[in-house]
């Protein structure tokens, strides 16, 4: 058994190189071998979002707070809210964050495969994000 206490694991600041506008990661946990899952709370100000990006074993997303926006490649932008929980299948190419007015907090889930939990891609350009 393993206990993680609230506050043990630093927050960080989303990288430019993948990432719009301001964006706080809180780790929350990373699986031991032979375990593959970690996750975050990922939360977004106003406006900021992921860079385009896939996930060899997929992703889920359970929003926390706020209301914010989702896609995949070829389809339609999404409003996501408190309570809402978002699949993203196994290299489905998408990006998400907040809506241009409010800010959103989200837990994501994955897996590594082959150490890597995700393949970053181009940043999500303000047409694509809907402005």
């Amino acid at each position: 058994m393993k206990i993680t206490r609230s506050g043990q694991t630093p927050s960080s600041v989303g990288p430019a190189e993948t990432f719009t506008g301001t964006v706080r990661i809180d780790p929350l946990f990373q699986a031991e071998e032979p375990g593959r899952s970690s996750g975050a709370h990922v939360t977004f100000e106003p406006g900021a979002r992921t860079a385009w990006h896939t996930h060899p074993a997929g992703q889920t997303l359970i929003v926390t707070f706020g209301r914010g926006r989702v896609a995949r490649e070829g389809g339609a932008i999404e409003e996501i809210s408190e309570g809402d929980i978002v699949w993203f299948p196994a290299g489905e190419k998408h990006w998400h964050g907040a809506a241009p007015d409010t800010a959103m907090s989200h837990i994501a889930i994955q897996e590594s495969i082959d150490g890597s939990p995700v393949t970053w891609l181009k940043k999500v350009s303000d047409e694509d994000y809907g402005i």
